[in-house]
């Protein structure tokens, strides 16, 4: 026999009869305004009962159950029923037993701020909660988790689960009853709104406890603005508090703040945490952020298949409103007679009947008359509501005729938020010295935080559990957004940090970017698109700040077990030896090079030429796999010279907003002045300046295409890396193919190389005896996704493209079974 009430127990009454248990009898609460329990239309004939009288006592008697089954039951049920199955009576409770008896268990787990929780199912007896324990099951709290999103994630689908064991263990004759130690137990009474008021004189994180301890039910509140008003969805603030309009909070030790992200609410101990929902005495529910608005949406006008799954989902508000004649455009859902069980019921049905739509249990608190009800879940429907607020402060700019916003902060689980100590440094534009904006300065407190939500995200979140192509189809959803006219600026570093993020993507693996300190609003905005995507949260983090700082944590942290580099040599080193001291992590290096292009005398002149100032000059010199040093046959030598100035001389210098800029300015200051350096060393040493080889006589940071001959191969500049615009040219013997390769790898480096030639075997020949993990032939920089790139000696190991790059973030297992 079931003896109870709620959605719980309906799915009890259902998953038994699944799995052959025969139910002999229902027996529920009476029908309320009319409207009957979801258990009570399991119930042959409706209608619930009263315990209070024999009468109904001999009709349950009468059923002959072996065993009660009492998945949620708030009447107090006799001990005559209670003991009167052969098997006696098994109840369900949503706590960790002895801890936590009483009605409002899950309300005390989250306010006493237990760090699990979870369910027990015993044998009654003739105590509160106090009977033998036949089985329990546990769940870490998380932060935020309220009353509502720990019973939506664990206790509900598990406890249904659960019941149904524990009655299988029971008919197998399997169950055990363990009694109950009185160590640690624990009894609270039942939470109601007249005793769920917020003392604001506490710790901030009691009063954060409090609310979510109470939300959905019964609602904790306090009387703000003078006025009661209860507290939904609160979260502990990180980082620096942000700026907003005050507002008197009764009982607090300062006022509160109405900030872009909701209600900023500030404990005894100074620390502050963040309400994102407000509810009225009226019933009416408002983001928080909305207290001084008075904004109204536009109404939707609805299309004709919109408009019959309106009528559709008229139905089911009748089927749950059944005590309300019709259903009109001003039905209140709550003042029509539904509780919270109701919501989680509307939720599952539309779920079900109306295109799979994924609603949140807080929606419909948001949205209580069935007109607004069908505008947002038509807004839903059409993908118009259907990413989460996602606050960020920009810094705003125009450039070539549009407005540009970029966010500055940290990005740390799905939100953008400040350095944990407040730091900020200055990221300066290249084209003129001046300040774009202050970018947060992240700390090892910052990457720590980035690990843990990558690693929640991994363990916890739903991107762990997804397989490859529902986590493929966010990818597509990435591709596919319409980024509009500023995001085209970016669409090169998109792709190409969209295949690096996809390597981890696609082995589930959540990824944390320490986004260089003097370029970080690109990756920033790259991190916003990931949440226009639906990208859950956790899974991208980016950290603005030092590598000395945030790369070194990275290096070192326990948590973080593979680690990719792009950098200088000794920095790799330094990396690669942190990497093996913390815990052996899997890393793969793409260091420095000085990358050989060798030009036969055969070659195509004109395509040399053009691709051989690509190979330098291409975004400044500043790639990893420019050509650092080139070999010209010596008959072509002085042409191939004199053509390439001819065509430097074209190259206008300027802004690279200008999109007829071909060649813009260097990174930042300190790389300027030391390419300025290198010129004067290479002319000290003896080599040929023949075009430039100073800063631009300009604002900004511009350093002139620069052109050496006569480089011999002991020079400084023969062998060291520019990583400019510096064009390093020797000559080599006609005919001698096997000096020149000797000459080419004669370098610590091995990242990329090239040749230019008409015979084939020749440039085979040179492809196979080049010391280089890239080799151009008759043509360069020319590199593509599905090719392996990566250098061989000190330009590190590892492959960042191509198939070879899945390997560096797979771990290969083998399982031996015999059966």
């Amino acid at each position: 026999a079931l003896i109870g009430q709620s959605l719980f127990g309906q799915e009890v009454y259902t998953n038994l009869r699944k799995q052959g248990h025969k139910v002999v009898g229902v027996f529920t609460v009476p029908d309320k305004d009319g409207k009957a329990d979801p258990l009570g239309e399991c119930q042959m004939g409706g209608g619930g009962i009263e315990w209070s009288t024999n009468q109904v006592v001999e009709a349950y008697k009468a059923v002959g159950a072996e065993l009660n089954v009492m998945p949620f039951c708030s009447q107090f049920i006799p001990m005559n029923v209670i003991d009167f199955p052969k098997h006696g009576s098994i109840i369900y409770h949503p706590s960790i037993l002895p801890r936590h008896r009483g009605a409002s268990a899950i309300n005390w787990t989250l306010i006493e701020g237990d760090m699990k929780a979870g369910f027990s199912i015993f044998w009654a007896d003739d105590g509160l909660d106090t009977g033998p324990i036949l089985l329990q099951k546990e769940c870490p709290v998380e932060p935020n988790d309220t009353v509502d999103t720990l019973y939506n994630r664990f206790l509900f689908p598990e406890g249904i689960k659960a019941m149904v064991e524990a009655v299988q263990l029971i008919a197998d004759g399997k169950a055990p009853k363990i009694p109950q130690s009185e160590d640690g137990a624990s009894y609270e009474g039942i939470q109601k709104k007249s005793n769920a008021k917020v003392n604001m004189a506490q710790p901030t994180e009691v009063i954060h406890n409090w609310i979510r301890g109470h939300d959905k039910v019964p609602g904790a509140w306090a009387v703000i603005d003078g006025k009661p008003v209860t507290l939904y969805s609160s979260s502990m603030l990180s980082g620096s508090v942000p700026t907003g309009q005050p507002i008197e909070v009764e009982g607090a030790s300062q006022p509160g703040l109405i900030a872009k992200s909701g209600l900023i609410l500030f404990g005894s101990d100074g620390k502050a945490l963040q309400v994102k929902n407000l509810q009225f005495e009226d019933g009416k529910m408002i983001p928080a952020s909305k207290y001084f608005s008075s904004e109204e949406t536009a109404s939707l006008d609805l299309t004709d298949d919109e408009k019959k799954m309106a009528e559709e989902i008229r139905v089911i508000w009748k089927g749950i409103l059944s005590n309300v004649p019709a259903i009109d455009d001003t039905t209140d859902f709550f003042k029509s007679g539904a509780a919270s069980m109701d919501v989680v019921r509307l939720v599952e049905e539309l779920k079900q009947k109306c295109g799979g739509v994924q609603l949140q249990n807080e929606d419909v608190y948001m949205a209580t008359t069935f007109q607004s009800f069908i505008q947002m879940f038509v807004r839903r429907l059409r993908g118009e509501d259907q990413e989460e607020e996602l606050v960020i402060d920009y810094v705003t700019k125009d450039v070539n005729n549009m407005t540009v916003k970029m966010p500055y902060q940290c990005f740390i689980n799905g939100k953008f938020e400040d350095a944990e100590d407040g730091k900020t440094y200055n990221t300066v534009n290249p084209t003129d010295g001046s300040v774009i904006c202050k970018v947060s300065y992240a700390s090892v407190a910052d990457v720590d935080r980035a690990v843990s939500a990558a690693k929640e995200a991994f363990d916890n979140g739903p991107w762990g559990k997804m397989n490859p192509r529902d986590r493929g189809r966010f990818v597509d959803f990435f591709e596919e957004l319409p980024v509009g006219s500023f995001y085209n600026l970016i669409t090169t570093e998109i792709e190409l940090f969209d295949f690096f993020c996809i390597l981890c993507w696609a082995q589930r693996y959540p990824s944390i970017r320490p986004d260089p300190i003097v370029t970080p609003l690109t990756a920033l905005k790259f991190a916003e698109l990931t949440v226009k995507a639906g990208i859950p949260k956790g899974v991208i983090n980016i950290v603005p700040g030092s590598g000395g700082l945030v790369g070194q944590r990275m290096s070192d942290h326990p948590d973080i077990r593979k680690l990719g580099f792009t950098g200088s040599t000794p920095i790799g080193k330094q990396i690669m030896k942190s990497c093996a001291v913390s815990n052996l992590k899997k890393v793969s290096l793409e260091l420095g090079g000085k990358s050989p292009l060798i030009i036969f005398s055969d070659c195509d002149m004109d395509k040399a030429v053009r691709m051989g100032m690509s190979s330098v000059y291409f975004n400044k010199g500043e790639n990893c796999i420019a050509a650092g040093r080139l070999f010209v046959e010596e008959s072509i030598h002085d042409e191939y010279i004199r053509r390439v100035v001819e065509e430097i001389k074209k190259m206008k210098i300027g802004d690279p907003l200008d999109r007829s800029t071909d060649h813009g300015p260097q990174n930042h200051k300190a790389h300027l002045d030391k390419l300025v350096e290198y010129c004067e060393i290479g002319v000290k040493e003896g080599a040929m300046l023949v075009y430039g080889g100073r800063q631009v006589d300009r604002p900004g940071f511009f350093m002139e295409p620069t052109v050496f001959t006569d480089v011999e191969d002991h020079m400084f500049i023969a062998k060291e890396e520019s990583f400019g615009p510096v064009m390093v040219v020797s000559k080599f013997k006609d005919g001698d193919v096997d000096g020149v390769l000797s000459r080419a790898n004669n370098t610590e480096f091995g990242l990329a190389s090239g040749v230019f030639t008409r015979d084939i075997n020749k440039a085979m020949y040179v492809s196979e005896k080049l010391e280089a993990g890239t080799v151009f032939v008759n043509t360069y920089n020319k590199t593509d996704v599905a090719a392996p790139f990566g250098g061989f000696k000190q330009s590190g190991f590892g492959k960042d493209l191509g198939e070879e790059a899945l390997h560096e973030y797979l771990r290969t297992k083998a399982v031996t079974v015999e059966y």
